[in-house]
């Protein structure tokens, strides 16, 4: 399928804080390349993002927080970019503004950019997480977010529910190349098993997360049990990483780099990951994995507003528990060592999440057959015409 208007160039100001959404981002532009749509970017923009020809207004790493905590110590600074964007926004005048990730900034943003420009068409990538908690968050966004693209299936029906914006199920851009997570069959795991460790992308988790990963392979090591640790570590964090580590009386082998994750993956018989989009990856992989977090001092305060029966991707696609989740008082060493220690091995446990992790790769597959759905939506939304490939040009303005 082809669009077209007018042979004009689409303008899209995208607003992104984060490697994950900075992905997202060219992703789409990519998408509109392969449907040789010409685009003018404004915005903010990552490295995957500039490679592509696009510009970022500042630096997005000032906006990579997490936490309520960081956040509220950030106020001031996160007011004064929000107001930097507004007017950059209102200067580009674009058909279209993409928010994705950041939530509390791009929401502060969308706000202000409604306010002045009531008819400008606002767009969030990826769905607020209502399903885990403050669900009243879905009806409030109809004031500044006009629709909504999901990259989980049951989204859509879940924010009609809500009374949200209108919603898009899109797919998840892991389901773009499922072929990259191999069909190895993990059955029987390796003797010593391989031990994936993944404390986290984001300095607070990992800081809150590595004390209580050193200690659980400690208590592997006291009960005798055979495993060779690996941790991938993020660039930006492998030096804070690779210092705590250092000191640890069991030291996992820090690899870094994307072919070092990808081969760790591969190898991997067992994980301990911090709760996050990961866990999706792990499933993917057939990984047999146990997920772990803490929250920051306010988070653990307001703990009590989660209203999801879990944190965990793979257990929310596939609507049964198959990653099980251990946080805050319930992520105890001895227990998480034990709990390793039994999916390290081939038995029942093992087999049960194996059994999962199929079902959830062929509910991903049925996305996986239409690429480019997120650009296609933009590019409906923003008014451009969708024509048969094998027709003609319409004529426009009577012509």
């Amino acid at each position: 399928m082809l669009f077209v208007k007018n042979n004009q160039s689409l303008r899209i100001y995208i607003v992104t804080g984060e490697e994950s959404g900075d992905a997202l981002g060219a992703d789409i532009l990519h998408g509109l390349e392969r449907k040789n749509i010409k685009w003018e970017h404004g915005g903010l923009a990552g490295p995957k993002m500039q490679a592509l020809g696009a510009k970022s207004l500042f630096d997005i790493s000032q906006l990579s927080v997490m936490g309520i905590t960081a956040v509220i110590a950030k106020l001031p600074k996160v007011f004064s970019l929000v107001r930097q964007v507004t007017k950059d926004v209102a200067e580009f005048k674009p058909d279209v503004l993409l928010l994705i990730d950041s939530p509390d900034f791009n929401y502060a943003v969308a706000k202000r950019v409604k306010k002045r420009f009531p008819d400008m068409l606002i767009v969030k990538y990826i769905c607020p997480s209502v399903w885990a908690w403050r669900q009243g968050r879905a009806r409030k966004m109809n004031a500044f977010i006009d629709h909504i693209l999901a990259i989980l299936p049951f989204e859509p029906k879940l924010m009609k529910e809500l009374g949200g914006p209108e919603t898009t199920y899109v797919g998840h851009p892991l389901s773009a190349n499922l072929a990259q997570f191999g069909n190895k069959d993990r059955r029987v795991p390796a003797d010593p098993f391989n031990l994936l460790v993944l404390p986290g992308s984001r300095k607070g988790e990992v800081k809150r997360l590595l004390p209580l990963i050193r200690d659980t392979l400690v208590v592997m090591e006291e009960r005798k049990v055979e495993f060779e640790a690996v941790l991938p570590a993020v660039d930006h964090l492998a030096d804070y990483i690779g210092e705590a580590v250092s000191h640890w009386p069991v030291k996992p082998e820090i690899v870094l780099g994307k072919k070092a994750k990808q081969l760790a993956f591969e190898n991997a018989d067992v994980a301990l990951a911090c709760s996050g989009t990961v866990l999706l990856e792990l499933g993917l992989f057939s990984i047999p994995t146990v997920s772990i977090y803490k929250l920051d001092s306010l988070g653990f305060i307001v703990r009590y507003m989660v209203v999801a029966w879990t944190a965990c991707l793979p257990n929310l696609i596939v609507d049964q528990m198959i990653i099980p989740e251990r946080f805050e008082e319930y992520g105890d060493p001895q227990a998480l060592a034990r709990e390793l220690q039994q999916l390290g091995k081939q038995g029942h446990q093992r087999d049960a999440q194996l059994d999962g992790f199929k079902r959830l790769k062929e509910i991903m597959y049925e996305a996986s057959t239409k690429p480019d759905l997120a650009a296609s939506k933009i590019l409906e939304l923003a008014g451009w015409e969708k024509l048969s490939s094998n027709n003609a040009l319409p004529k426009k303005n009577g012509q």
